[in-house]
């Protein structure tokens, strides 16, 4: 809209100075800024269409603002025009001009003048746009019109962007939108109140999101310029073909007809050599018959003499103009004919440089089918890597977030270590002091528990009064030993076979292990046959002797156990 334009054209968003530019001159800038933001546009909107690899439509986002900064480019410095509703500002008058100078932009023109719907001039401006981008022609129709400065001039002002070289800049990117397919339908698009206003956040995007492959980008504009001047060759050897096809369709013309005229000519001549020869005939019958009436009649009138004498001179003069006349014919005959060879021998090389550029255009033709080929078969593999690195930033991402956790996880099992170290140290210290007392009380206890175990040996011996004297000497050995080698003593052959032969001789009423009376029930020990109370003797464990376990006393199976334990398997 105007009040868009007019605000930014009054407040440039972002003001880039160039050399030739004036820090003083706000129309300058606004003309800079406006060329860069249509160099923005254009740029975005090639990758962004490459990128997407379809036919883009009306509602494709960087197309849409294409044609707003182009709307905004067209405004720049129009004059107002007064009517009875106001001023009024439209671009629709310069757009016009292109039909009177391309005759192809006429179809343009009257197809936008039959739109329905289409009731201002702003309105059929922006469909003029669309269509010319439509054809491809967008970019050779601004250059026809920027040319014509002299026409514009009625229309913009002298410091506008299209009477500046801004205009013809924008021009020239516009060529790069011939590699782009659009299908725009303008079928119940309310273009006449549309608001124009530009997007920048659509071209303030971060560098490293928006930044390629240089090496690709160097490709593909590689690849779009080579498109391009294939196509602009193209484009000039058909019109030399056309020419050269419209050259060949006159000559061919002139030929025909000089070969009709050749005839008529052979016609003429033959007629004329059938004249001179019977001016001939009648001349000598004529110098015949005045010979013989000579002859015959010397005496004849005068008169019929000189009669004869004028009709001969006048048929004489008459051979001669015909003679002439029938070399001049004959002149022109075979002029007609150089002509005729020389038409024949241009003819032939026209057809031959035909032949030769219909074979380059062959050519060419194929070399830009490739061009097209590798173009699509480049902008594949740039897709491609392009997923490629979309799928390797996504997992970097989530291998990046999975680093976060690991760190976190990490940084929690350290301070989890810490409080655990930390509380180890505070047991240990705390605990290490009832450790070591309860060890010393558990050495004491196992010393009680031997000297208890000695004094029940001695109170056994005065029990059984006949084996005190055997206990009191296993005592001594047993002291000797220590008490590491108490139970291996206690389950050695003899000691066991000692004990056996003396329970036997024996017949007590108390229990030797827990010394309570009538207690003694009689079980026996299967390792050192002593007879002792039930609750001393409930334990089971295999003995050499039998495979099945057997009753053994407390003793024996604490002694079995340790010998088990420290034997081999």
């Amino acid at each position: 809209s105007d009040d868009g334009a007019a605000s930014l054209t009054a407040r440039p968003p972002l003001p880039i100075k160039s050399p030739g530019t004036s820090v003083h001159d706000p129309i300058a800038i606004e003309r800079l800024n406006l060329m860069n933001m249509a160099k923005l546009s254009i740029k975005g909107l090639i990758e962004s269409a490459l990128n997407l690899g379809r036919t883009l439509d009306s509602d494709y986002a960087p197309l849409q603002q294409f044609f707003v900064v182009m709307e905004h480019c067209l405004k720049h410095g129009l004059k107002s025009k007064k009517t009875f509703l106001g001023q009024n500002k439209s671009f629709w008058g310069p757009l016009e001009l292109v039909e009177k100078l391309t005759p192809e932009a006429g179809e343009i023109t009257a197809s936008v003048k039959d739109l329905p719907g289409l009731k201002t001039p702003l309105g059929r401006g922006r469909a003029w746009l669309r269509l010319a981008l439509m054809q491809k022609k967008l970019s050779d129709y601004m250059k026809t019109i920027i040319n014509r400065k002299d026409l514009l001039s009625e229309f913009y002002e002298a410091n506008a962007l299209m009477m500046e070289e801004e205009g013809a800049v924008i021009a020239g990117l516009l060529v790069g939108l011939n590699v782009i397919d659009a299908n725009l339908c303008m079928k119940g698009e309310d273009l006449d109140s549309q608001v124009g206003v530009i997007d920048f956040s659509m071209y303030l995007k971060d560098g490293s999101h928006s930044s390629k492959s240089p090496e690709g980008d160097g490709q593909i504009t590689a690849i779009l310029d080579q498109k391009n001047y294939v196509e602009e060759l193209n484009r000039h050897l058909s019109a030399s073909v056309n020419n050269l096809q419209a050259k060949v369709d006159a000559l061919e013309k002139s030929n025909t007809k000089l070969t009709e005229e050749l005839a008529v000519a052979n016609n003429r001549i033959i007629t004329l050599q059938e004249e001179v020869e019977r001016v001939k005939e009648e001349s000598s019958y004529l110098v015949e018959s005045s010979r013989k009436v000579s002859r015959q009649d010397g005496s004849a009138d005068g008169q019929v003499l000189g009669e004869a004498r004028k009709q001969l001179k006048e048929e004489t003069q008459l051979r001669l103009d015909v003679e002439k006349e029938l070399e001049v014919q004959i002149g022109m005959k075979q002029e007609m004919e150089l002509s005729m060879k020389m038409l024949e021998k241009d003819i032939c090389e026209k057809h031959d440089a035909l032949v030769e550029l219909r074979q380059q255009l062959e050519e060419l033709r194929s070399v830009n089918q490739e061009m097209l080929h590798r173009s699509q078969s480049s902008e594949t593999g740039v897709k491609q890597k392009n997923e490629v690195i979309s799928r390797l930033e996504e997992k970097t991402n989530q291998m990046a977030s999975a680093i976060k956790q690991m760190e976190i996880r990490s940084k929690q099992a350290e301070r989890d270590r810490d409080l655990a170290e930390e509380a180890n140290r505070l047991f240990k210290q705390e605990f290490g002091d009832k450790i070591e007392s309860l060890q010393q009380e558990a050495e004491q206890l196992r010393k009680q528990k031997y000297e208890l175990f000695f004094f029940l040996l001695d109170l056994s011996s005065l029990i059984y009064g006949d084996t005190y004297f055997m206990w009191n000497v296993s005592k001594t050995h047993l002291q000797t030993l220590g008490r590491g080698n108490f139970f291996c003593f206690l389950n050695s052959p003899g000691t066991c076979s000692a004990l056996q032969s003396s329970y036997e001789d024996l017949d007590p009423v108390l229990c030797p292990l827990c010394l309570k009376d009538e207690s003694l029930t009689r079980n026996k020990c299967r390792n050192c046959m002593g007879v002792f109370c039930e609750c001393c003797v409930v334990h089971e464990l295999p003995l050499p002797s039998s495979i099945n376990p057997q009753q053994v006393c407390d003793p024996c199976y604490t002694a079995l156990l340790q010998q088990y334990a420290s034997t081999p398997p």
